[in-house]
């Protein structure tokens, strides 16, 4: 598959809506609610992007040419692999005043995945994914 620039820069910033639906419940300090939103989610999303989503992308379009549900699913799946290290991240310091933990980290992740909240990671994934793939498509299309 090739590769964008544009779609690097562009695809990531799907936290960016995720922030501002968050913030039409705000009803005070709404810049600050924003910075501290926005600066770790474009921190994940761009580290999934950048070191998780395009090689795995590169290397399964070694093999075969991707088609757009392939796109989807690799970003479907690598959406839902950022889950482990982030709960690995919570984990560490879900302890008392944030020391080691008390409980094993099965233990910990199987209630933590269980939050209906957690979803948005592999729909973020998903939505990037679809993203990138169209604005790559787009970009050769018009040449």
């Amino acid at each position: 598959m090739r590769f964008s620039w544009t779609g690097l820069i562009l695809a990531p910033l799907l936290p960016t809506i995720f922030c501002a639906a968050v913030l039409a419940f705000q009803e005070n300090h709404w810049a600050l609610a924003f910075l501290i939103l926005m600066v770790p989610s474009c921190i994940i999303s761009y580290c999934t992007m950048i070191f998780l989503f395009l090689p795995s992308l590169y290397l399964l379009s070694l093999g075969r040419p991707m088609t757009g549900l392939k796109i989807y699913l690799v970003g479907l799946v690598v959406g839902t692999l950022v889950i482990v290290p982030l709960a690995w991240v919570d984990w560490k310091s879900s302890g008392i005043d944030s020391g080691p933990p008390t409980e094993g980290f099965l233990a910990f992740f199987l209630r933590w995945a269980a939050d209906p909240f957690i979803a948005i990671y592999p729909l973020a994934g998903l939505l990037a994914a679809g993203l990138y793939g169209w604005l790559v498509t787009r970009g050769r299309s018009r040449t």
